[in-house]
C-alpha cells in the first residue's frame, strides 16, 4: 500500500500532465507567467492575469478552455465586443472542432449549448438573471478584457457576473496592465473565494518610440532602456533640434531638406529595418525585391505635408515601407479622416501589395460580400474599399459595414494588407498586431469636448506594435505637428500607473431580478460586495485616518489661539458671520438672477419672440417648448434672425427673457431644412416689433436692507466683544482663520466618509422606492409584481421607461414596422450635436408612440429627481423614420438618402433594435405584441445588416 507521500506525488504528477499536453499543442514554449496562470487553473484556483497587449495572455483562458474538454465539463469565454467573440469563436472551433464550440452574441446564436461557449458579457448576465439551466454543469467563466469594469457605460456588467456567479466555477480574469491588479485581486478573493493575481509587466516584443518631424523620423529617447526599468529616458536632443529647426522654419510645409533623420547611435534606418524581423522586410535595398509597382519610382512624394507642418498620410506610410516597418496601423480619432486618408493614398496611386496579391483580395471581397444587393454598393462606400484593399491598405472604424470590417481584420491579420487607418476601436481587444504603430494626434473627442488621451489609452493603443513569434520588436511613430510637445509624448510613453476604477451602479432591472431572486434584503448585501463598495470603503479607511489626524490639530490650533480676555472662539465666529454673511449677499444676488432666467425660460411658449443677451445677442423666435437638454431643466429651442436654430440654457443668458411679441410657428415646420428657417427669420426679421423690445439687462435691484440690519448688529457684537481689545488680537486670529479652515476641511472629509460608506447598497434602496411607487415591486419592497416581471426581462439602459411604455396601450396598435421604428427611439444615441428637436415621424401611430413615450420619460425623470437618482436619458426619434423605411422593405440608399448616418451606424444601431425587440418579444404582455415583435425582427434582420451573422 502506497504512503501518503506517494499519493501526494501521484496527484502532483496527474495534475501537470494536462499543462504538458496543452503547452505541446500550442507550439511555442509557453512564459513564465503563462505557466503560473494555467498551473493556478489547474489546481482548482481562480486567477487574475494581467500583462500588456499581445502578451499572450489569452493562453490561460484557453488552458481553462482545454481543461473543460478533456474533464467532459462546460467553459463559457466571454469578451466585451461581438467583434471579438467572433474572432475567438473561429480560433477555438478551429481547433476543437464546430461541435464542441458555439457562439452567443446579441444576434447570433450557433450552437449554445456546446461544452464551449463563446459570448459577449451581457448574454451571460442575462444568462445569469434568467435562472439558465445552463450554468448548472458550467464550470470555467474566461472573462476576457475584464479591464472593461472601468467602462462608465457598460462596466457594470462585468462586477454583476462576478459578484453573481456560482462560487463553484472557476473564473479567469485576463487583464490589460493596471497598477491596482492587487487590489482588484483581493476583491475577487473576497467575492470568489481563492483567487491568484499573476502580473507580468514584460513586453514580448520590445517597443521602440519615435517622432516624424517632416519627412525625417528620430528615436524619441536617447535610451529606451531608462525607461523599461523604471528610470527616467532623456528625450532625444537632436528631436528637439529637428522640431525647433522646424518651428523657426515656419513649419516647414514644403519638402524637407538634407538626409533622413534616423535614429541616432542605433544604425539609422537600416538599424531599424534591420531588426524588423523577416528577412523579407530588412533594410532599403530589399523593396526592389518585392515586385511590387511603381510607389517605388521617383517622382512625386504624396501631395506635400498636411496642415500644422506634418507629413502627409502618404509620405509616413512611403517612408514606413522603405525602412521595411510594414505592417502598420495609423490610429486616426476621426471616421472621415480614416476614410480620407484611403482616399489620399489611392489619389497618389500608392500600392503595398504586388498586383498578384491584389487581386486575391479583391476576390476575397467579392465573396464575402457576395450576398450584398447590389444597388447597396454605392451607399456603403464599396468601390473604394476594394480598390484600397486590392492595393494593400483599408480603413477601420465603427461607420464601416460590420461585414467590411471582419475582411480588413482577417487580410490584415493574414498579413495580406499592410497598412490600416483606425479610429481608437480597434484597440479594445480585436487581435490585429502590426509591426508599427502611427499615431496623428494626442487628441481625441470623447463624446463631449476635445481631451488628449491619457497614459493609459497611450499604451492601449502603442500596445498593438510588435508581433510576437514575427517581429524583433515594435514601433510607435507619433507624426509631429506645430503645438505638439515631444516632451508631452515622452510622459505618455513612461507613465506605468493606470489604475483601474470600478463603474459599478444599481439599475432598475438589477434591482428587479436580484429581488426576486433572493429577496431585498440579501440583495442589498449582495451589492456591498462590488467592486465599487470595496474601493469605496478602502478610501474611507484613509480619510478616517485624516479626520484622527486633522482633529488632533485642531486642538492645537484652539490652544495656540487662547486669550486671557475672553472666548476667543466666540469672537472668531463672530468675524467668520460677517465675513459669510457679506459673501452670502453676493452670491445670492446671482443665485436670484440664475433663478430668474430660469422661471422665464420655463414660462416661453412656442411663438414668442424674445430678445436674447449675452453671447447671442439679437432677437429670436421660439419653436420647440421648454425641455431637459444637457442637465438644464429649461432648454427651449429658437430660431434666432440670422437662422440659426439653439437650444437656450441658463448660461446662455446674462438677463431673465420677456417676450414681447407673438409670430405663428408654420405647422410642419422642419428646422432642419435651410429654406424653411430662411423663409420664417425673413419673416421674424420684418414682422418683430423692435421698438417695444426690452432690454435684457433691465433688471430689478435686489434689496439687501435685511442684510444690512444684521451685518450692523454683528459689528456692533464685534466691537463690544472683551476680545476686541486684546493688544494681541491680530495674532489670535491668524490661529483661528487656520482653525476654522480646517474645521471646515475636516467636516468635509467626515461627510465623505458618511456618502461612501455603503454608497451603493443607499443607491439601491433609492432604486427600490421607486420601484414600489411605479408599481414594479409591491407595497413592502420584498417581492416583484407581475409588471416587475416585464422589467425582468428588460436589459436595455433605459429599461424602466421600455418597461412603462409596455404599460401603456400606445404599442398595441402598431404593425412590426412601426413597432421597430417606436424601439429604434430607445436605444439610438445620436452623435454630438445631431439630436433633433423635431424628429420626422413615419406614420400617426408612430408619433402617438413617441408622444407617450416622452410624456412616460418625463414623469420617470421627475421622480427620479425627487429620489436623488441618476435621470434616465431621454428617448431620441432620429433614427425612427429611417428603421421604419428599412423595416418596410425600402433599399439601403433609399433609407440612408438626405441623412447623415453612416452604413455603419445604422446596421449597428439596427442590430440594438433587433436586440431590443427580441427582449419585447418575451416582456410583452398580451400575445399579438409578441408576435408583432418577432416579425418585426424579421423585417429588421436582412441585407446588409444580416450579413455578418455566422449562422
Amino acid at each position: 500500500m502506497s504512503s501518503p507521500a506517494d499519493r501526494y506525488a501521484a496527484s502532483r504528477r496527474r495534475s501537470g500532465a494536462e499543462l504538458t499536453t496543452f503547452a505541446t499543442s500550442v507550439g511555442f514554449e509557453l512564459d513564465p507567467f503563462q505557466i503560473e496562470g494555467c498551473e493556478a487553473v489547474e489546481a482548482g484556483h481562480g486567477v487574475l492575469v494581467a500583462a500588456p497587449t499581445g502578451a499572450g495572455k489569452t493562453i490561460v483562458g484557453e488552458f481553462a478552455v482545454h481543461l473543460a474538454l478533456v474533464r467532459g465539463q462546460k467553459a463559457f469565454y466571454t469578451t466585451p465586443i461581438k467583434a471579438l467573440s467572433n474572432q475567438k469563436y473561429h480560433e477555438l472551433a478551429a481547433r476543437y472542432g464546430h461541435d464542441n464550440v458555439g457562439l452567443l452574441t446579441g444576434d447570433t446564436s450557433v450552437n449554445g449549448e456546446a461544452p464551449v461557449v463563446v459570448m459577449t458579457t451581457e448574454v451571460l448576465r442575462n444568462m445569469i438573471y434568467a435562472g439558465s439551466t445552463t450554468l448548472d454543469t458550467l464550470a470555467f467563466v474566461v472573462m476576457d478584457e475584464v479591464h472593461y469594469l472601468a467602462d462608465r457605460f457598460r462596466g457594470a456588467v462585468w462586477e454583476e457576473v462576478i459578484i453573481h456567479l456560482p462560487r463553484s466555477v472557476q473564473v479567469i480574469s485576463l487583464s490589460a496592465t493596471v497598477s491596482n491588479a492587487e487590489e482588484f485581486g483581493d476583491w475577487l478573493a473576497e467575492v470568489r473565494g481563492g483567487t491568484e493575481v499573476i502580473v507580468s509587466e514584460v513586453r514580448p516584443v520590445p517597443l521602440w518610440q519615435h517622432m516624424q518631424v517632416g519627412r525625417d523620423v528620430h528615436d524619441l529617447f536617447v535610451d529606451e532602456l531608462g525607461a523599461a526599468d523604471g528610470s527616467p529616458a532623456k528625450v532625444n536632443p537632436e528631436l528637439l533640434d529637428a522640431i525647433r529647426d522646424r518651428v523657426r522654419s515656419g513649419g516647414g510645409d514644403g519638402p524637407s531638406h538634407g538626409g533622413r533623420g534616423g535614429p541616432s547611435g542605433r544604425g539609422g534606418h537600416a538599424g531599424r529595418g534591420g531588426r524588423g524581423g523577416r528577412d523579407r522586410h530588412s533594410g532599403r535595398g530589399d523593396r526592389d525585391s518585392r515586385g511590387r509597382g511603381g510607389h517605388n519610382a521617383p517622382g512625386p512624394r504624396g501631395g506635400g505635408g498636411r496642415f500644422g507642418g506634418a507629413a502627409s498620410r502618404t509620405e509616413v506610410i512611403r517612408e514606413l515601407d522603405r525602412d521595411g516597418l510594414l505592417p502598420a496601423i495609423t490610429f486616426i480619432f476621426s471616421r472621415a479622416g480614416c476614410d480620407g486618408a484611403v482616399g489620399q493614398l489611392l489619389g497618389n496611386d500608392m500600392r503595398l501589395v504586388s498586383e498578384r496579391d491584389g487581386e486575391r483580395n479583391r476576390r476575397t471581397v467579392e465573396e464575402r460580400t457576395a450576398s450584398l444587393e447590389g444597388e447597396d454598393l454605392d451607399v456603403l462606400g464599396y468601390h473604394q474599399f476594394v480598390e484600397g484593399i486590392s492595393r494593400g491598405f483599408a480603413a477601420h472604424h465603427a461607420g464601416m459595414l460590420p461585414l467590411f470590417r471582419e475582411v480588413v481584420e482577417e487580410l490584415f491579420t493574414a498579413g495580406r494588407i499592410r497598412a490600416v487607418f483606425a479610429t481608437e476601436t480597434l484597440a479594445l481587444g480585436i487581435n490585429m498586431p502590426a509591426r508599427t504603430v502611427v499615431l496623428e494626434k494626442l487628441v481625441k473627442f470623447n463624446g463631449e469636448s476635445h481631451v488628449e488621451i491619457t497614459p493609459a489609452e497611450y499604451t492601449q493603443l502603442t500596445g498593438r506594435a510588435g508581433r510576437r513569434g514575427i517581429d524583433v520588436e515594435g514601433h510607435a511613430l507619433v507624426v509631429w505637428s506645430r503645438g505638439m510637445d515631444p516632451m508631452a509624448v515622452a510622459g505618455l510613453a513612461q507613465t506605468r500607473t493606470y489604475p483601474l476604477r470600478s463603474s459599478f451602479k444599481p439599475t432598475y432591472n438589477m434591482a428587479v431580478n436580484l429581488v426576486a431572486q433572493v429577496g431585498r434584503q440579501t440583495a442589498k448585501e449582495v451589492l456591498e460586495t462590488s467592486f465599487a463598495q470595496f474601493q469605496a470603503d478602502r478610501s474611507v479607511v484613509g480619510i478616517a485616518t485624516q479626520v484622527r489626524d486633522q482633529q488632533e490639530s485642531l486642538q492645537a490650533y484652539a490652544d495656540a489661539m487662547h486669550c486671557h480676555v475672553g472666548d476667543f472662539r466666540e469672537y472668531a465666529a463672530l468675524r467668520r458671520r460677517i465675513t459669510d454673511l457679506e459673501k452670502e449677499g453676493s452670491r445670492k444676488r446671482n443665485s436670484n438672477r440664475r433663478a430668474e432666467i430660469a422661471m422665464s425660460l420655463e414660462s416661453l411658449r412656442v411663438g414668442d419672440i424674445v430678445r436674447l443677451g449675452g453671447r447671442r445677442a439679437g432677437v429670436a423666435l421660439v419653436i420647440a417648448p421648454p425641455r431637459s437638454y444637457k442637465g438644464e431643466q429649461s432648454a427651449p429651442t429658437v430660431l434666432t434672425e440670422d437662422k440659426q436654430v439653439r437650444r437656450l440654457t441658463v448660461t446662455d443668458l446674462d438677463g431673465p427673457l420677456t417676450p414681447f411679441g407673438r409670430l405663428a410657428v408654420p405647422k410642419g415646420f422642419n428646422p432642419k431644412s435651410v429654406k424653411q428657417r430662411s423663409d420664417l427669420a425673413a419673416t421674424l426679421r420684418i414682422k418683430a416689433p423692435h421698438e417695444d423690445a426690452p432690454s435684457v439687462r433691465r433688471h430689478a435691484k435686489e434689496s439687501a436692507k435685511g442684510d444690512d440690519e444684521r451685518l450692523e448688529q454683528l459689528r456692533r457684537e464685534l466691537k463690544s466683544h472683551p476680545c476686541h481689545q486684546c493688544p494681541e488680537r491680530e495674532d489670535h486670529a491668524r490661529w483661528a482663520a487656520r482653525w476654522w479652515k480646517l474645521k471646515r476641511d475636516n467636516s468635509a472629509l467626515q461627510r465623505k466618509v458618511e456618502m461612501r460608506t455603503n454608497s451603493v447598497a443607499q443607491t439601491f434602496d433609492r432604486i427600490c422606492t421607486v420601484l414600489v411607487q411605479m408599481g414594479y415591486l409591491g407595497e413592502d419592497g420584498e417581492s416583484v409584481t407581475e409588471l416587475g416581471g416585464r422589467l425582468r426581462r428588460l436589459y436595455t439602459e433605459k429599461d424602466l421607461l421600455a418597461a412603462e411604455c409596455l404599460r401603456g396601450g400606445a404599442w398595441k396598435r402598431l404593425d412590426p414596422a412601426e413597432l421597430a421604428a417606436v424601439v429604434s427611439m430607445l436605444v439610438h444615441e445620436p452623435r454630438r450635436d445631431e439630436h433633433e428637436a423635431f424628429p420626422r415621424m413615419p406614420t400617426e401611430g408612430v408619433s402617438d408612440a413617441w408622444l407617450d413615450m416622452v410624456r412616460r420619460w418625463s414623469e420617470l425623470e421627475d421622480l427620479e429627481g425627487v429620489h436623488a437618482l441618476k435621470q434616465t436619458g431621454e428617448p431620441d426619434g432620429g433614427l425612427a423614420w429611417a428603421v421604419h423605411r428599412w423595416a418596410s422593405g425600402r433599399r439601403l440608399d433609399e433609407v440612408l438618402s438626405g441623412s447623415d448616418l453612416t452604413a455603419g451606424d445604422f446596421v449597428r444601431r439596427c442590430k440594438q433594435v433587433v436586440d431590443l425587440l427580441d427582449q419585447v418579444g418575451d416582456a410583452a404582455p398580451e400575445p399579438h405584441l409578441r408576435g408583432v415583435a418577432r416579425t418585426a425582427v424579421d423585417k429588421v434582420m436582412r441585407g446588409v445588416v444580416a450579413a455578418d451573422r455566422l449562422d
